[in-house]
């Protein structure tokens, strides 16, 4: 479990970071708000916007004691919730010198808010009688000024109540040290896209271990399938010239100020080739300075077989 970063050890004069969260019902602003309480944040949920002037005080007031970062969660239900007065409010607290200012929304697709609502079965706060999409609709109107102007925009239709976690606790650990996050991952294209990828390679073009005899069951972190990849005469090259893109363009990143980046390296089932390439470019990255944590989001899934059947039809595929 990643350790909540010690936010009273702020220097006295270093500006007060405050945060407003908030985004669609349902679409995960409670979860956001738990992870930033376990980094250190102070958080206040469901926070009246009329009170925020009183709660933030006049310049050069501490919010507290503590100095602690303070994330203040707000939605439609909010009593006094109206988005224009919110972002005038917001714009003259951005222009406190005492005050560091950011604005997170929670997003997600209306087809995903309906099953979620459909399951919990939880009453949507904007129906008031009507259908559930209708009510969706109400209030993606009504937060889309916010939607707008936030600075911190995600979307969680793809994602899991893990993921999301994943994403605010790397956006938000990597604000704190000031240094880059950097993640490289393996996946399975055969169930779907990683959707917080920043740089994403396809090494479907590489011979395929899963149809090789005493190779099927094992997965790219086991030598043998590693030593049948390389041996590949397309791997070196690729590799050398990702290798290389990637030092070209990392640099690059942080010097703009970039908190997090995300590389993934995808196959059919998520299982050899791209979990081999993932372990060897975190490596080849570890050697040239950088610390990538490594994750493999398939790894474990006991379907690839299946998966990799259906895709192949009965012979066996080229790629």
């Amino acid at each position: 479990m990643t350790s909540a970063p010690n936010a009273d050890s702020s220097p006295p004069d270093a500006a007060q970071r405050l945060l407003l969260v908030t985004g669609l019902s349902g679409a995960g602003k409670s979860t956001a708000l738990d992870v930033l309480e376990d980094l250190g944040w102070e958080t206040i949920d469901n926070f009246p916007v009329r009170l925020l002037k009183r709660l933030v005080g006049q310049s050069g007031q501490p919010l507290g004691q503590s100095r602690r970062p303070l994330a203040i969660g707000f939605d439609s239900r909010t009593r006094g919730f109206v988005p224009a007065e919110m972002i005038a409010l917001l714009k003259d607290l951005a222009k406190r010198d005492d005050l560091t200012v950011s604005f997170m929304f929670i997003d997600c697709a209306d087809s995903e808010l309906e099953r979620r609502y459909n399951e919990t079965r939880r009453r949507h706060p904007m129906t008031q009688g009507r259908p559930l999409l209708d009510g969706i609709a109400a209030e993606r109107e009504l937060l889309e000024p916010l939607r707008r102007w936030s600075d911190i925009v995600i979307d969680t239709s793809a994602l899991s109540a893990n993921d999301l976690q994943n994403h605010v606790r790397d956006l938000f650990e990597a604000s704190e040290t000031g240094e880059m996050t950097l993640t490289v991952s393996s996946f399975g294209f055969a169930r779907g896209m990683p959707p917080l990828a920043d740089l994403v390679f396809d090494m479907r073009f590489l011979d395929n271990p899963h149809w090789v005899e005493g190779l099927r069951e094992l997965t790219g972190q086991d030598a043998p399938v590693g030593e049948h990849i390389e041996k590949d005469p397309a791997f070196t090259s690729a590799f050398e010239q990702i290798h290389n893109l990637l030092l070209t363009l990392l640099p690059r990143y942080q010097a703009q100020g970039k908190s997090y980046v995300h590389i993934a390296f995808g196959c059919t089932g998520g299982r050899h080739r791209s979990v081999f390439t993932a372990e060897r470019m975190a490596q080849g990255l570890r050697d040239a300075g950088f610390s990538p944590t490594v994750r493999h989001r398939n790894l474990g899934s006991r379907a690839a077989d299946e998966i990799e059947r259906k895709r192949a039809g009965t012979s066996k595929p080229g790629n």
